[in-house]
Order: C-alpha cells, then structure tokens, then sequence
C-alpha cells in the first residue's frame, strides 16, 4: 500500500509499505478514505523528530470502511463506515471507565512514563503505525472506532477523530461563565472549531488572536472578534482593553510549542531537531522548552480567578512557567489530550443533523491524493496558500 512516511526531519515521502494485518483478536483492518493532517503533525515534521525513526507512517485523523475484524471485535463489522479516535483506548480499563481515555491504562507507554498509545505518533506514543495511508491496522477495534451513517461526505464526520472533541473538550475545560468573555488563541483547526463550538454553547463573546488574514477571516465569520496577534504586548493591552482591564473570564491556549515569536526558544528547537536523535532526546527531556509567547500572553490576559483551558501540544521538559502570576492570580488551569469517546455522544447529533451546525463540510481548504503530502507538509508548516486544513484521500 501506499503511506506517508517519515524519512527525517522535515523530510516525509509517500512509499510502498506493506499492507496491515490482524495480529491479536481485537484488531481490525480500515480502508481509509479520508486522513487529515494535524497541526501536531507538524512538530513531528520538525521539532519532536527526536522521537521519530526513519520509516514510521504519519497521521492521526482517519475515517474509512471496516475490511476485516479479529474474533473478539463485535462492535463493528466489514463494511461499516467508522472514525478513528487518535488515542489508542480499551473502553474498560480504570481510567476509560472515568472517561479519560487519553489515559488508558491498557495502552499506556509505560517506557516513556506516557498516556494512552496515539496513532502515527512517535515511540514516546507507542509508535503505532498512522492513518495517512491506504490502509490501517486498528488496536482495540472493540472499543474505539466511532460507527457513522453511510450518505454525507467523509469531511461531515471526519473530524470526529481528534479536531472537534479536542476544540469541545477546550471549551468544556474553559468553563466560560454565563455572560463572560472567552479568548481563544490560535486560530488553526481546533481554535477554529473551538470558536464554533463556544458560540453553539452560547458563549456570548469569543475573542479570538491569530496573525493569519485567512483564518482571522474565518473565525470572524463564525461570530468572533479578532485581535491581530504581535510580539510586542499589543494584543495584550487590545484584550484588556475590551474586557473592562480585567481580562477575560476565560482562555484556551490551542498554539502549542511551534508559537510565533521566541526567537531563542526556536532556535534552541531547530538545534535540537537536527542532532542525532539520542542527543536531542536528552536535551529535550532535560532543558527542552517551548516557544512559550502564546501561552504566557494567555496567561497574562486570563482574569484573575478565571480559566487557562490549553489543548496546544507542550514537549519541553524545562520550559518556565510564570508561576508567581499564575498564583497571585487564583488561575485555575487545565489541559491534555483530547478523551474523544468521552464527547461523542454530545458532539453526534450536530453532525447528522442535516443543517450541518458546525460546518464542518465546508472547513477544509484543501483536498489533496495521497501522493501530493509531502509538499502539503511545508505549505501547512509555511501557512502558505490559506491553509488551514488538509484533507487527504488515499
């Protein structure tokens, strides 16, 4: 089959691979019909590539058709259409059991002190083989593949897979009170849908601060208002400006660590994501840091005894945190991996409804084979031609 594949830092190719199969009696085989590529793709693209080895498949947002199911798989059968939550969970363990599959005790990386196993994402996260391509090998098919109606298009359901209950999960955490102001930072696929989502929860004020007309245009559309992005405490003071000097009630962080800005800190990245891996590894897991602009202006824009909500990707084990004004400030904060099967029962009804709430059939910008990933790679990184999400049909 064919499979997009990491060769090195910033180099992914699309090769022949051989195909999956069942190896334990609660896999199943999908055909994929639609992968998209997340912007956490794109810190193994670049700055998590320590944890990569040459010849490991990409992506963690498919959807397909069930081919093939092991003995103990009954929940589903060949044929049926399904979506692929990103983590990895059993449906029984005792952290699945609270709804924190992103937990999960049966598939945690315990030779990395990590989570639930996620697809196509480093050995840190089990390094199981990814969604961007022809065909994927399913663990835990007895318990994690959403079910989805045959008739509307893949893209009506394929987020499903990480990008809306990361953005639900964003503003659930949020926690935005009745009448009060909620900023979100960010403005690529989960700011997008964190947007969406706030407004049908009926948050009456989304600020939202990106630096990209596009996707600044795009949530202005979906009722925010938007505050230009700039390094130099500008969108700071505008957003303190528009909430009274208090700041807002609550925040979501859905930047991550490849923020724009922190020249050091990317420098410190680019370093570390060109060394032999073993060296970078340990410089990550001893002074690795983020590029942190987004989060610290989040934090200084938060009120006092609001919510920091950050469903960004973090990886520095030594980034400084500015623990003092969090303190003083009585913030409450919380993040982490999106637990998708805790939403889906919430989240389902808005995408078979007909009306189509959210617009996620209209949200991607581009539709690409599966031959043309590698250059859709660096122009998502590079924010060139109005992307803001790519869709890949193999």
């Amino acid at each position: 089959m064919r499979a997009v594949v990491w060769h090195g830092t910033e180099d992914v190719r699309v090769d022949n691979v051989p195909d999956p199969a069942i190896e334990k009696p609660t896999d199943a085989i999908v055909r994929i019909t639609s992968s998209a590529i997340c912007g956490s793709d794109l810190h193994l693209y670049k700055v998590l590539s320590m944890y990569m080895d040459e010849g490991d498949i990409l992506g963690h947002e498919p959807m397909g058709i069930v081919e093939e199911v092991g003995s103990e798989v009954t929940q589903i059968s060949p044929g049926d259409r399904v979506v692929l939550p990103f983590n990895i969970s059993c449906g029984h363990c005792y952290m699945c059991e609270r709804d924190l599959q992103s937990q999960c005790e049966t598939t945690q990386v315990t030779e990395y002190d990590k989570g639930a196993a996620l697809f196509g994402y480093t050995k840190l996260y089990g390094q199981v083989a990814g969604g961007q391509a022809e065909y994927l090998r399913v663990p835990q098919a007895q318990y994690g593949p959403i079910k989805v109606p045959d008739g509307p298009a893949d893209e009506r359901f394929l987020y499903l897979s990480d990008v809306i209950p990361t953005a639900w999960q964003a503003v659930k955490y949020a926690d935005t009170p009745k009448g009060g102001t909620l900023a979100v930072y960010g403005l690529g696929p989960i700011g997008q849908f964190a947007v969406r989502v706030a407004k049908h929860f009926g948050v009456e004020r989304v600020i939202a601060v990106d630096l990209v007309p596009e996707r600044m245009e795009l949530a202005r559309r979906h009722g925010a208002e938007i505050v230009e992005w700039s390094d130099d405490g500008r969108s700071a003071a505008a957003i303190k400006e528009l909430t009274d000097g208090r700041g807002a009630d609550a925040v979501i962080d859905a930047v991550g660590t490849e923020a724009h800005g922190a020249p050091v800190q990317s420098a410190m990245q680019t370093i570390a994501s060109r060394s032999p891996s073993a060296i970078a590894a340990k410089l990550m897991e001893k002074v690795g840091s983020d590029r942190t602009s987004a989060l610290h202006t989040a934090i200084s824009t938060v009120r006092r005894g609001g919510t920091l909500s950050i469903s960004g990707v973090y990886g520095g084990a030594a980034t400084p945190m500015p623990m003092m004004e969090l303190f003083d400030k009585q913030v409450q904060v919380r993040m982490g991996q999106a637990n998708v099967k805790a939403w889906i029962d919430e989240i389902m009804p808005l995408l078979t409804d007909d009306s189509d709430p959210l617009d996620t059939e209209s949200f991607a910008t581009h539709r690409i084979s599966i031959e043309e990933a590698p250059d859709a790679y660096k122009m998502f990184q590079q924010k060139e031609d109005g992307a803001i999400k790519v869709v890949i049909k193999p």
